[in-house]
């Protein structure tokens, strides 16, 4: 085991794990995208296979086709408790508000949203009493009691404990009752390099709390640790009695400040209790001395009628524009804005999850302009287009679109394909995180390079936001067909700083 790989890459943050059994079950925030909330399953805590996404249906999830990046969902909390599984999670757009979904199987359907007026802010938690009081806590942080299925709130909110004083955005609270006390766990310091977890304690869910003498309990603040930004953690104990924490970080490369560009991610690492009672949490541990998953190649020839749930799309997923039924074998994309620049692009994208990787797919778009994009946001993308007769690569940074390289072509379908790899030798302290090179597969199966184009432009640190990178399809004009896509990471490269 190594300690600075996570158990689900890419972007993946503020996770909230449960265990039934000798089953685990994560959840993860999602943002902009559709379907909503990525459920994954493991027997082991290392080994993580997404099996579904909570809010998978528009009566469950409606983001406005204006609503900005790094808008929608936001951290959700997962528990089960009286045989059913519970999650509540905040939609942070227009009409939105903090909602409670729950099933008997996590693997769905979820119920439509119960929703809770009463309960304010993001960030919410789900804890129950020995008296069976639903409780509910939240960013700030506050609290709350509720009727889990009609969503009225019981009583007045209450204030508890705010962390370390002075210190920023106390959020992501958990409640836990773990043997004599009452644990609540919060992030605190932002969810940028001054991350860290803390914890206090109390005779019952409302406190009054006393907070642990050596908080944090989880920060690589200030540290030289390849993961950085570590904190939003949730406290699991395994079938054997131990006890582990989830929690998001970041892996940034290149130089100063460094670019991390795959989101926030989710990590595990082990906890020991003191004499005391309080939790240490140990090194980071993963599945892998690579990072490298026997599953990590994805190919998809699109020969079913439903979409593999690590599929997701921009704020919804109309058939109109986006369908695998209409050709057999083929993904069919139509043009509803005009670019990646609007929101309300049609785009189809899986999230990197690797440090090198590429990514190809054949695309036809004899009927309009289309293709393979690496994707931030609206303002932060590179693409390779083609409408069936020329091939150009767009970057899109900032204020700043350009037409970077052109390439006629065949008439027909183009292979296209998007490889990052790590910067060149030598470095400095200007050099970015990775290089993203765009090309076309030509008729003879040679490799024809259009631009290598600087990763840091699409990481956070330059774009902002809460995401990551995702790379997919899209259409920009008319009807675009895919025959394939192919997503594999690239073993050979290793990451530099």
């Amino acid at each position: 085991m190594v300690s600075d790989q996570p158990v689900v890459p890419g972007f993946h943050p503020d996770p909230s794990v449960c265990r039934v059994g000798d089953d685990y079950y994560l959840v993860c925030s999602s943002f902009e995208y559709f379907p909503g909330i990525p459920l994954f399953h493991s027997r082991d805590l290392l080994h993580w296979t997404q099996i579904g996404n909570v809010l998978d249906r528009p009566e469950q999830l409606r983001l406005p086709a204006d609503m900005p990046s790094s808008g929608g969902i936001y951290a959700p909390t997962l528990r089960h408790h009286d045989g059913r599984f519970w999650l509540i999670v905040t939609n942070c757009s227009e009409g939105g508000g903090n909602l409670l979904v729950s099933t008997a199987d996590p693997a769905g359907p979820w119920s439509d949203p119960v929703w809770l007026p009463g309960v304010p802010g993001i960030d919410p938690d789900l804890a129950w009493d020995e008296d069976g009081t639903c409780w509910c806590t939240f960013a700030g942080v506050g609290q709350v009691a509720i009727d889990p299925y009609t969503g009225r709130t019981l009583g007045a909110e209450r204030r508890l404990w705010s962390g370390a004083p002075g210190a920023k955005a106390p959020e992501a609270p958990h409640l836990y009752r773990i043997g004599e006390y009452w644990y609540l766990l919060i992030a605190e310091g932002g969810t940028e390099r001054g991350h860290g977890v803390s914890i206090a304690r109390g005779p019952g869910p409302s406190g009054p709390f006393e907070a642990c003498p050596h908080n944090p309990v989880l920060t690589h603040r200030g540290t030289d640790h390849s993961v950085q930004n570590t904190g939003h953690g949730d406290l699991v104990q395994a079938a054997d009695g131990s006890w582990w924490m989830v929690f998001l970080g970041v892996r940034p490369h290149g130089g100063t400040p460094g670019w991390h560009v795959m989101g926030r991610e989710t990590f595990l690492a082990p906890v020991t209790w003191t004499d005391d009672g309080w939790p240490v949490v140990g090194e980071i541990v993963s599945p892998s001395d690579t990072g490298i998953a026997a599953d990590a190649t994805f190919r998809d020839d699109f020969d079913l009628p439903e979409f593999h749930p690590s599929w997701i799309s921009l704020r919804d997923r109309s058939p109109e524009h986006c369908t695998t039924k209409e050709r057999p074998g083929r993904m069919t994309l139509r043009a509803r804005g005009t670019s990646l620049d609007e929101p309300d692009a049609v785009f189809i994208g899986r999230r990197q999850q690797h440090l090198a990787c590429r990514a190809d797919a054949l695309i036809d778009a004899t009927q309009g302009a289309g293709g393979l994009a690496v994707r931030l946001d609206e303002q932060h993308h590179y693409a390779i287009e083609t409408d069936g007769t020329q091939v150009q690569v767009i970057s899109r940074v900032g204020s700043v679109r350009a037409t970077v390289a052109t390439l006629p072509v065949p008439a027909g379908p183009a292979v296209l394909s998007v490889r990052i790899t790590p910067p060149p030798r030598p470095h400095d302290a200007r050099t970015g995180p990775d290089v993203i090179t765009l090309g076309v597969e030509q008729p003879d199966g040679t490799f024809a390079v259009l631009a290598m184009l600087d990763g840091r432009y699409l990481s956070t640190e330059v774009a902002g936001g809460f995401t990551g990178r995702v790379i997919g399809l899209y259409a920009a004009r008319g009807t675009v067909h895919a025959d394939w896509f192919a997503y594999e990471p690239i073993v050979r490269a290793s990451p530099t700083t």
